[in-house]
């Protein structure tokens, strides 16, 4: 298994230097990841998560903290539900794989558990590889735990690391998430579950990878199934119980915007000379830093982006349509800027050919005449005042 390519020597410095002097890289998991492929036009997270840059550091040195992130107790809650899961060699996990994605084939007695302890990332990652072509050519039930995965993403090298990947006796591979919420009746919250399909749809991606290097051998891929196993807690117990979930089209999805996404090297050559993210600069400096790259903000990034607040103020001060949701944004067309919607919805500016034009100008119209009529009632029916409404003795 080749290394994962890495960013040249020239791309890791400027990398470097963007971070701040002596600032370590953070790690860009499948959670950003996925946050990311969701807002592709983004430049300004591209350019941050490929350099490693802590954007949770530098929201609060620009005094627009991130208000999201798991607690402490939902965090250990989690990690004492995924130790139980794997327990005795993951002989539940992998028998919940059996039940629920590979019913017809021979039944886990004992499972294989490979060692995939390495120097570095990229060592771990090519470990990792290395213990998925055995596992395929032994063909029985492995289960890896918290394998390494490597990732292109816009020209810059993505390590992650998925709860576990099991290969099955006809020498498939399952991505396996584990969750800490609860399943009750069989279903679980739906905002939850596509999160966490979405995550997983990015560690198939990166699975495909590693198949597709293990075939330049000569060797047929290996299969990297496209439903994976969703394992969490039964109803309000401890007990795990688990779901197959399809996620071709997250992973359709995700692999377009991934590919849509402008490489880091190209947006960091238009920055000016000497721009730092380093946390401990002044804010002023970071502001005028960050407001170097350009940010495509909306409403969704509140849930996904420690830059969420910041970006959201900048751009209600801008008067920028994204800040009330792409849906709309896409139906406004070539009108970017609030300022420019109320001039064509006025008649001030606009071309009346245009669509959006002109379902501006007509909505204007109907509210201009509702307005009118709620101010002068019709005639005959005398208006509703507020004393005399009946008055509502209060609860008690």
């Amino acid at each position: 298994m080749p290394p994962p390519r890495m960013p040249g020597k020239a791309l890791r410095q400027r990398l470097a230097e963007l971070r701040g002097p002596a600032v370590p890289p953070k790690a860009l998991d499948a959670r950003a990841l996925a946050a990311l492929a969701a807002n592709p036009g983004c430049e300004r997270r591209a350019l941050l998560d490929g350099a490693g840059v802590d954007k949770a550091k530098l929201a609060d040195a620009l005094g627009s903290p991130s208000a999201f992130g798991q607690s402490q107790f939902a965090f250990m809650r989690g990690n004492a539900f995924e130790a139980r899961v794997k327990a005795d060699g993951g002989a539940e996990l992998l028998r919940l794989v059996h039940e629920k994605l590979d019913p017809g084939a021979e039944p886990p007695t004992a499972g294989v558990v490979p060692d995939l302890s390495a120097v570095g990332p990229e060592g771990r990652a090519a470990r990792t590889a290395l213990a998925l072509r055995e596992a395929t050519a032994a063909g029985v039930w492995t289960l890896l735990d918290h394998p390494m995965l490597a990732l292109d993403v816009a020209g810059s090298p993505a390590f992650l690391e998925p709860d576990a990947v099991v290969v099955h006796p006809d020498g498939s591979w399952t991505v396996v998430e584990i969750k800490s919420f609860p399943m009750l009746d069989g279903s679980a919250d739906p905002a939850k579950v596509g999160a966490a399909a979405r995550q997983s749809a990015v560690y198939v991606l990166a699975l495909e990878e590693v198949a597709a290097h293990l075939a330049q051998g000569g060797d047929p891929a290996p299969e990297v199934r496209h439903r994976v196993l969703l394992v969490c807690p039964k109803d309000f117990s401890n007990l795990p119980t688990a779901s197959a979930v399809d996620i071709r089209k997250q992973r359709a999805v995700t692999r377009r915007q991934l590919a849509r996404l402008t490489r880091v090297e190209d947006i960091a050559d238009t920055l000016p000379e000497g721009t730092c993210f380093g946390p401990d600069l002044p804010a002023a400096d970071l502001t005028t830093a960050v407001e170097s790259v350009p940010a495509a903000y909306a409403p969704e990034c509140l849930a996904a982006c420690e830059l969420a607040f910041h970006c959201r103020d900048r751009s209600r001060a801008e008067g920028v349509v994204t800040a009330l949701g792409r849906s709309l944004r896409s139906e406004l067309g070539g009108l970017t800027t609030i300022g420019e919607v109320l001039a064509a919805a006025h008649g001030a500016a606009g071309d009346p050919d245009d669509p959006a034009v002109a379902a501006l100008r007509r909505a204007a119209t109907l509210r201009s005449e509702a307005l009118r009529g709620r101010a002068t009632p019709p005639t005959g029916r005398p208006e509703l005042r507020s004393e005399d409404l009946p008055e509502v003795a209060p609860c008690r």
